[in-house]
């Protein structure tokens, strides 16, 4: 029976007044405030917000990569907050793909060593070469980080967070260190395995004109929810103006 259970309906994550408090010394940060969200199932959706606003340690809670101090978070119906770490663990392995800044590769192996690492313990998974040509890098699988450009780096990152074929990716500031024609197929990636796939999706960023591309924005500032909206047209990345 597998851990996280599947639930009717369309939501796929359900946050109630989540906090997180970091306590470094004397000092105490409040991180998240009291956040309320949702997450529906095949959504893109964008969390907007400057630096310091909360949105990335609202996304690794979601991601059960971190804990709230308080509050609540649901997949499905199941509580994470309280989860014993197995019970997270799993969730990270078999439900979620995890896309970061850095494209945390290892150095040391190719493209395709670097998706098989993830394929490996997966229990569907593509085979890395059929992830890494999603993402349009079927000629340059057996090359090394080294011998990669930063924006094809990044897209053998997406394509080890898809290959175990999660149902939710979450993107930390995927464009953030790419220049904005890289960033452009980076995003066109991100909402193309959006659409075939239907895997929901999340991308934090500073930048509101990526926004543009998602189907509902979230706004944050202090670390709380300050709105949301939904866009009549999704643009596709091509359409935006950086």
């Amino acid at each position: 029976m597998p851990v996280i259970p599947t639930a009717d309906g369309d939501g796929v994550f359900s946050a109630r007044g989540v906090t997180r408090t970091y306590v470094m010394g004397e000092v105490r940060i409040q991180a998240l405030r009291g956040v309320d969200l949702d997450l529906y199932a095949g959504e893109l959706a964008v969390m907007l917000g400057a630096s310091g606003s909360g949105k990335s340690t609202l996304l690794n809670i979601l991601g059960g990569l971190d804990r709230p101090t308080s509050g609540s978070v649901r997949y499905r119906g199941q509580e994470l907050a309280q989860a014993p770490d197995r019970v997270l663990t799993r969730f990270r392995r078999e439900h979620v793909g995890f896309v970061f800044q850095f494209y945390n590769l290892i150095s040391s192996l190719t493209a395709r060593e670097n998706v098989a690492v993830v394929t490996e313990i997966a229990r569907d998974p593509m085979t890395p070469e059929a992830a890494l040509a999603l993402v349009g890098l079927e000629a340059r699988m057996d090359h090394f980080p080294s011998q990669l450009s930063g924006g094809e780096q990044q897209r053998v990152a997406i394509a080890r967070a898809v290959a175990k074929r999660p149902a939710v990716l979450l993107c930390d500031e995927p464009t953030g260190a790419l220049d904005s024609g890289t960033g452009t197929r980076v995003l066109e990636v991100l909402q193309e395995i959006n659409t075939r796939f239907g895997t929901t999706t999340a991308v934090i960023t500073h930048n509101a004109v990526i926004g543009d591309m998602a189907d509902r924005v979230i706004r944050l500032a202090d670390g709380r929810v300050q709105e949301t909206w939904r866009n009549t047209r999704r643009r596709a990345p091509t359409e935006l103006v950086w």
